[in-house]
């Protein structure tokens, strides 16, 4: 019943399931981190940049550019970012910087993040999303 039908009820209608619900959720701090991780993922030129890096070891901003299909400006932004939130490293071999995923990039943030979620977006039909 919604208030959009004009019917209303006393709320909690099930108080151990609204109490089990807050057991469960997530600090404001693992909340805070949680979503500022998202907002990373969110740009697509952030996105591409870390998959290329995942697959491809290391690469300098211009063949990084080439890979993710994006400018170098864009591509260095997006590395300044991406090294700000510790998820990038550098590397200076000459006058050529390599850009590389930290050493302690976290595996399962490779696996879940980055591998999982591509193969479970290719899983969602049209019919399934939204609803």
């Amino acid at each position: 019943m919604t208030s959009a039908q004009g019917l209303r009820h006393d709320h909690p209608v099930d108080p151990g399931r609204v109490e089990q619900a807050r057991a469960r959720l997530p600090g404001p701090d693992d909340v805070s981190r949680l979503t500022g991780m998202l907002s990373l993922l969110s740009d697509p030129v952030r996105l591409q940049v870390l998959y290329a890096l995942d697959v491809a070891d290391e690469l300098c901003v211009g063949d990084l550019a080439l890979a993710v299909g994006a400018n170098e400006d864009q591509v260095s932004y997006a590395l300044r970012i991406l090294r700000t939130a510790g998820l990038v490293v550098t590397r200076k071999e000459g006058r050529v910087v390599f850009n590389r995923l930290a050493p302690d990039f976290p595996e399962p943030f490779r696996e879940h993040c980055l591998r999982q979620l591509v193969k479970l977006t290719r899983s969602v039909g049209p019919e399934d999303e939204g609803g």
